[in-house]
C-alpha cells in the first residue's frame, strides 16, 4: 500500500508486519507515458562477469538491524544499484556535476567517478562541471568533463569544478538547467546544499521537466543522518593522527608540557573523537555534545593538573564546537557565513590562553603549552584508499539511480548496503555523538579523563534518550564501520 504524507515528495510504502518503504521519487511521479529502454550495461564488456546484472525492483535495506523477536521490521529505503530497464537513452543524457560548501577528502574522487560511471558504464558524452557552486549555474562558464579530463584529478585535494557558499537562486539555477538541455542533475555538498538540492528538484518537478536530481552528501564532520558516514572522514580521522603525534612528541618533550590539537567538528566531535580512540596518546577530548567547565572540583583545570603531576605531560584534543557556551556573549556574536553555519571563533586559541592564564595565576606549575589547528591542512588534503573506494561506489551509485529514472534523493550507505534516501530525512536532523553511548564511554576509558558532566544532567539525558523497546536506538546505535 503506498500513502503520501507530504504533498509532493513523501512516498511511503508499507508492507507487512511493520515493514515501511521511505521511497524516493520518480520521473514517472509527475511525467506520464515516459519509455524505458534496456540497461547499457547488459552489453558492457566490464560487466559480461557478472551472474546478476541488476537490482531486484523490490530490494531494500533496513534502517535498523538490531531488533527483538517480536520488533515491527520497521524502516527501510530503496537499495541503490542498476535496474533492468532505464529511463535515458545514452546519446539523450546532458548530465551536470556541482560542488558546493566546504572543501572535503574525495571530492574529486566523486567527480572522477560520476563522469567515468556516465561514460565508461552508459556510453554518456555530454557532462558539464559547473563552475564555483550554485551561483555558477547563472554567473560562470561551464567546464566540459570526459574521462580524459579527470583521469588524474583524484589525486588531488580540494574540487577541480571549484565551490562557494550561498548563491542559491532556485529560479535562476533552474532556468539555466532548462535552457541548456540539462536532464541529470549531480549535486556534491554537505546538509545545506542538499537542502538546497531539494528546492531545485521540488521546482524542476513544478515545472514538468524530465531532469533526475541526484545528491552525493558531503561533510568532513560526519554529522549526516542515516547514512553510516560521510565521504572524507576516514581521510580527516587519519590525517588527524599527524598533529596529535606532533603534539605528543612536543608536549613529552618537556617538563610540563601540554599539546592542544583543534580539529573539525562544529555541532558534532567524531572526528575528535575517532582521532582520540586511534591515537591512544590523547590524556583528554573535548566535543560539542559533551559540556564540560573549567574551574573547581572536578574541572577540567583540576584534571590537568593532576595529569601533569602524573606523567610530566598530556595532550588534548578539542573539537571546533566545543565548550562555544563558555566563551563570552561579545566573542560569540559573529553572525553565519553564506550556507547559514553559525561562525565560530577559535575556541583552541581562548581554551590554550585560559589554560596559561590560570597556571600562570596558581603558581603551583609552570606549564609549556604548544597550540595546533590542523584544520585546513585536512580539509586540503585529497583522498585516502578507503575514502576513494567509497567516493567510487557513491558516484556509480548516484549514476544508476539517476538513469534508472529516480530523482529527488541522496545516496548514502546504510547498515553497509547503499541506499536512495529522500532529501527530507537527510535535511531534518544532524547527526551527533550521544554521550551515553557506549562508543563515548570507550573513549572515556581509553583517556582515562572525567565525563565532567553532573550526575543529575547524565540521569536525565539517559532519561530523555531511552528508547521505549529498550533497544539502542538513534544513528549512533551501532558502531561505525571506518572502512566500507
Amino acid at each position: 500500500m503506498e500513502s503520501s504524507n507530504n504533498a509532493s515528495t513523501t512516498k511511503v510504502i508499507t508492507g507487512d508486519a511493520g515493514y515501511v518503504l521511505e521511497d524516493v521519487p520518480h520521473l514517472t511521479d509527475y511525467i506520464q507515458g515516459l519509455p524505458t529502454y534496456p540497461n547499457q550495461l547488459q552489453t558492457n564488456p566490464a560487466y559480461s562477469v557478472v551472474k546478476q546484472y541488476f537490482v531486484n525492483v523490490d530490494d531494500s535495506v533496513a534502517q535498523k538491524i538490531v531488533c527483538h523477536k517480536n520488533s515491527p521490521r520497521g524502516t527501510h529505503f530503496r537499495r541503490a544499484g542498476p535496474r533492468q530497464k532505464v529511463y535515458f537513452e545514452s546519446d539523450e543524457v546532458h548530465a551536470c556535476i556541482v560542488t558546493c560548501g566546504g572543501l572535503c577528502p574525495g571530492l574529486n574522487t566523486v567527480i572522477r567517478e560520476i563522469v567515468c560511471g556516465l561514460s565508461h558504464m552508459y556510453g554518456v558524452t555530454r557532462i558539464l562541471g559547473i563552475d564555483g557552486g550554485y551561483k555558477g549555474f547563472y554567473s560562470r562558464n561551464t567546464i566540459p568533463l570526459n574521462p580524459k579530463v579527470v583521469n588524474d584529478i583524484h589525486k588531488r585535494g580540494g574540487t577541480v569544478l571549484g565551490t562557494s557558499r550561498g548563491g542559491h537562486d532556485t529560479s535562476k539555477i533552474v532556468d539555466s538547467i532548462q535552457d541548456r538541455g540539462i536532464n541529470q542533475v549531480y549535486i556534491i555538498g554537505g546538509d545545506g546544499t542538499q537542502k538546497g538540492a531539494s528546492v531545485i528538484f521540488e521546482e524542476i518537478r513544478r515545472r514538468g521537466l524530465k531532469v533526475a536530481v541526484a545528491g552525493i552528501p558531503k561533510t568532513i564532520d560526519n554529522d549526516i543522518p542515516v547514512i553510516d558516514k560521510s565521504f572524507g572522514f576516514d581521510t580527516a580521522v587519519e590525517e588527524a593522527q599527524r598533529a596529535i603525534n606532533a603534539a605528543h612528541v612536543e608536549s613529552e618533550s618537556i617538563e610540563n608540557g601540554i599539546g592542544m590539537v583543534k580539529l573539525m567538528g562544529r555541532y558534532s566531535g567524531f572526528i575528535a573523537m575517532y582521532a582520540t580512540l586511534a591515537s591512544r596518546d590523547v590524556d583528554c577530548c573535548l566535543i560539542p555534545e559533551s559540556p564540560f567547565y573549567l574551574e573547581g572540583k572536578g574541572g577540567l583545570f583540576e584534571f590537568i593538573e593532576r595529569r601533569l603531576k602524573e606523567n610530566g605531560h598530556m595532550v588534548i584534543v578539542m573539537a571546533e564546537g566545543a565548550g562555544q557556551e563558555l566563551l563570552s556573549e561579545s566573542l560569540l556574536s559573529m553572525g553565519q557565513d553564506a550556507s547559514g553555519n553559525n561562525l565560530l571563533q577559535d575556541v583552541g586559541l581562548w581554551m590554550s590562553h585560559r589554560i596559561k592564564d590560570h597556571f600562570a595565576r596558581q603558581r603551583k606549575i609552570a606549564i609549556n603549552l604548544k597550540y595546533i589547528d590542523p584544520t585546513y591542512m585536512i580539509r586540503a588534503i585529497p583522498g585516502n584508499a578507503s575514502d576513494n573506494v567509497y567516493c567510487t561506489l557513491l558516484a556509480q551509485s548516484a549514476v544508476h539511480g539517476a538513469m534508472a529514472g529516480y530523482t529527488g534523493f541522496t545516496i548514502g550507505i546504510v547498515n553497509g548496503r547503499h541506499a536512495y534516501i529522500p532529501f527530507h530525512r537527510i535535511n531534518e536532523s544532524r547527526n551527533k555523538v550521544v554521550i551515553t553511548d557506549r562508543m563515548w564511554a570507550r573513549l572515556l576509558s581509553s583517556t582515562n579523563q572525567p565525563s565532567f558532566q553532573n550526575p543529575k544532567d547524565v540521569a536525565e539525558v539517559k532519561k530523555e534518550e531511552a528508547p521505549a523497546t529498550g533497544l539502542l536506538d538513534g544513528d549512533n546505535s551501532k558502531d561505525m564501520i571506518l572502512l566500507a
